[in-house]
């Protein structure tokens, strides 16, 4: 009877033994892998509110396809995107951009986009975004930054916040005109010793706008210090230089929103 009861207790513990670890295994697939949460980057987008090409009578604004380029290249890849503006609204648009000469793809995917036209038509103002809510700053171009964004305080305060905070500052063709005021801590130019792009004098020559602009970018990256670089005119053109990534003309945005991309990653 001994030896009976004895096997009838090691049957026991082996059939509970062998139900537990089968628990644990159903456990073990039933219980969801936790998923590595990646928060996606915030890329602040400040635009022109300048309207006017000096006192031509000329409208002027930014140029779309310096927007929409780095807008959608951004986008697609899982950035989140906020829009702002000096006087927020609806930023004034280079009717010159929207001549069919001067689209491409992302410039058409932007005219049918009613989500991207909505989101421009209600930028903030610059007065209402803050440094610490984004990751990144973009300045696209167009001749409008030349008269509003180089002398704006808020933009200029912001950029140099972004800069402080070791976070990217990228502008491409005209809108390199927004490091005009900007100042490191010690009080020199922001771009003093930094290598930096921008449209050239020579492109400025070529669309006759040399004697109406309130400055040249080339000559007042140069005058500020910038080492100034480009290529042949009308070419793909970015350079970074730590925190600073600019572009040299409307053909430069998505190389410019390539270099913040891998900044950003």
């Amino acid at each position: 009877m001994n030896k009976i009861a004895i096997a009838l207790l090691v049957i026991t513990f082996a059939s509970c033994a062998k139900n537990k670890e089968a628990k644990e295994k159903v456990t073990e697939q039933v219980q969801p892998k936790k998923e590595e949460v990646t928060q996606s980057k915030k890329v602040l987008f400040v635009l022109t509110s300048h309207a006017e090409l000096g006192d031509t009578g000329v409208k002027t604004g930014f140029w779309v396809e310096e927007f929409a380029t780095p807008y959608y290249f951004l986008k697609d890849k899982g950035f989140e995107i906020t829009l702002a503006s000096p006087k927020g609204g609806q930023p004034p648009i280079d009717p010159k951009s929207e001549l069919p000469d001067f689209q491409t793809e992302s410039t058409k995917r932007f005219n049918n986009d009613k989500e991207a036209k909505d989101q421009l038509a209600n930028t903030l103002k610059l007065t209402e975004v803050r440094q610490s809510n984004f990751d990144a700053i973009f300045y696209p171009g167009g001749h409008g930054p030349l008269w509003d964004l180089s002398e704006d305080q808020n933009s200029i305060s912001l950029i140099e916040e972004f800069y402080k905070n070791n976070k990217p500052v990228a502008a491409v063709c005209h809108a390199p005109a927004v490091f005009k005021n900007t100042k490191n801590e010690d009080g020199t130019s922001l771009v003093k010793g930094k290598k930096v792009t921008g449209f050239t004098n020579g492109e400025e020559a070529a669309v006759a706008l040399t004697e109406v602009v309130p400055f040249l970018v080339e000559d007042m990256l140069k005058e500020n210090g910038g080492i100034y670089s480009k290529a042949a005119d009308w070419n793909p053109y970015a350079v970074e230089d730590g925190l600073l990534i600019t572009g040299q003309n409307p053909a430069s945005a998505e190389l410019v929103a390539d270099l913040l991309v891998k900044k950003l990653q």
